[in-house]
């Protein structure tokens, strides 16, 4: 949100939701060092703000059966804002799709793909994503492992910028 300055409070809450968006509203209050009720105002505000998107559980794919896990890198045959457009809302539509980013450079779009199996994976790439209209090409890439999978953004490297401005 340009424009809209969060002070250090703010910035703690949105450091302890992201590390653990299940604690109470007590417990947050205690690690920002305010009192409960501020505390839920200001979340409360960060939320119609926009800062916060939402909450959610982080689920194991794995242990729910989806063993396979695929980066697909889509070129379009054309980059014009009304099919660019056209292809995220394709993506939005199919399940297996878990994320769809719009890229700059040789690649338009790349596409966090999860499946229960290999499968489930090849019927999605040539029967939906391949076909799809517009797409030109897709280059996909089977994960192995995952090393690291963080979510939000490092609230250390903010606080050290904002620390440097001051």
């Amino acid at each position: 949100m340009p424009g809209v300055k969060l002070d250090p409070i703010d910035r703690k809450i949105l450091a302890e939701l992201q590390a653990d968006g299940r604690m109470t509203n007590v417990e947050l209050a205690s690690r920002v060092g305010i009192s409960a009720p501020p505390c839920l105002r200001r979340v409360r505000t960060l939320e119609e703000q926009g800062f916060i998107k939402g909450y959610h559980a982080a689920v194991d794919a794995r242990s729910l059966g989806f063993e396979v896990q695929v980066f697909a890198m889509v070129g379009l045959q054309s980059q014009a804002e009304a099919d660019l457009v056209a292809f995220e809302n394709l993506c939005k539509g199919w399940s297996l799709v878990r994320e769809c980013h719009m890229l700059n450079g040789e690649v338009d779009f790349v596409l966090k793909c999860v499946a229960p199996d290999l499968s489930t994976f090849q019927r999605f790439l040539t029967e939906s994503l391949t076909s799809a209209p517009n797409v030109a090409s897709v280059k996909t890439s089977l994960v192995i492992r995952d090393a690291k999978d963080a979510p939000g953004v490092p609230f250390d490297i903010l606080e050290e910028r904002l620390a440097q401005k001051a």
